[in-house]
Protein backbone atom coordinates (compact mmCIF):
# COMPACT_ATOMS: atom_id res chain seq x y z
CA UNK A 1 0.00 0.00 0.00
CA UNK A 2 1.25 3.44 -1.06
CA UNK A 3 1.41 6.17 1.50
CA UNK A 4 0.91 9.49 0.32
CA UNK A 5 -1.35 12.87 1.61
CA UNK A 6 -2.13 16.35 0.73
CA UNK A 7 0.29 18.10 -1.38
CA UNK A 8 2.56 14.95 -1.90
CA UNK A 9 4.64 14.35 -4.68
CA UNK A 10 4.20 11.46 -7.16
CA UNK A 11 5.16 10.06 -10.27
CA UNK A 12 2.71 7.99 -12.47
CA UNK A 13 3.90 4.78 -14.65
CA UNK A 14 2.64 6.96 -18.01
CA UNK A 15 3.95 9.95 -18.96
CA UNK A 16 1.96 13.29 -19.45
CA UNK A 17 1.78 14.51 -23.01
CA UNK A 18 4.43 17.28 -21.92
CA UNK A 19 7.02 14.45 -21.33
CA UNK A 20 6.39 14.68 -17.47
CA UNK A 21 5.25 11.75 -14.88
CA UNK A 22 5.83 13.94 -11.58
CA UNK A 23 2.93 15.33 -10.16
CA UNK A 24 1.50 16.88 -6.84
CA UNK A 25 -1.57 15.68 -5.18
CA UNK A 26 -4.06 18.41 -4.83
CA UNK A 27 -7.53 16.80 -3.59
CA UNK A 28 -8.06 13.52 -1.53
CA UNK A 29 -11.55 11.88 -1.39
CA UNK A 30 -12.78 9.05 -3.15
CA UNK A 31 -11.29 10.80 -6.43
CA UNK A 32 -7.62 12.11 -6.35
CA UNK A 33 -7.07 15.16 -7.81
CA UNK A 34 -3.69 15.43 -9.21
CA UNK A 35 -1.43 18.66 -10.71
CA UNK A 36 1.54 17.90 -13.80
CA UNK A 37 4.59 20.05 -12.15
CA UNK A 38 5.68 21.04 -15.50
CA UNK A 39 2.79 22.36 -17.05
CA UNK A 40 0.37 22.73 -14.67
CA UNK A 41 -2.46 20.68 -15.71
CA UNK A 42 -4.77 18.81 -13.27
CA UNK A 43 -6.93 15.83 -14.02
CA UNK A 44 -8.97 14.06 -11.19
CA UNK A 45 -9.02 9.82 -11.24
CA UNK A 46 -10.71 7.82 -9.02
CA UNK A 47 -9.01 6.53 -6.50
CA UNK A 48 -8.59 2.68 -7.60
CA UNK A 49 -7.42 4.27 -11.32
CA UNK A 50 -5.09 6.29 -9.35
CA UNK A 51 -3.69 3.41 -7.34
CA UNK A 52 -2.90 1.04 -9.75
CA UNK A 53 -1.70 4.11 -12.52
CA UNK A 54 0.98 5.17 -9.22
CA UNK A 55 4.30 4.09 -9.52
CA UNK A 56 6.11 5.37 -6.60
CA UNK A 57 5.91 8.70 -3.53
CA UNK A 58 8.78 10.88 -4.59
CA UNK A 59 7.97 13.55 -1.82
CA UNK A 60 5.55 12.37 1.48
Amino acid sequence: MHDYKLGSIVMMKKKHPCDNNEWEIIRLGADIKIKCLKCGRSIMLPRIDFNKKLKKVINY
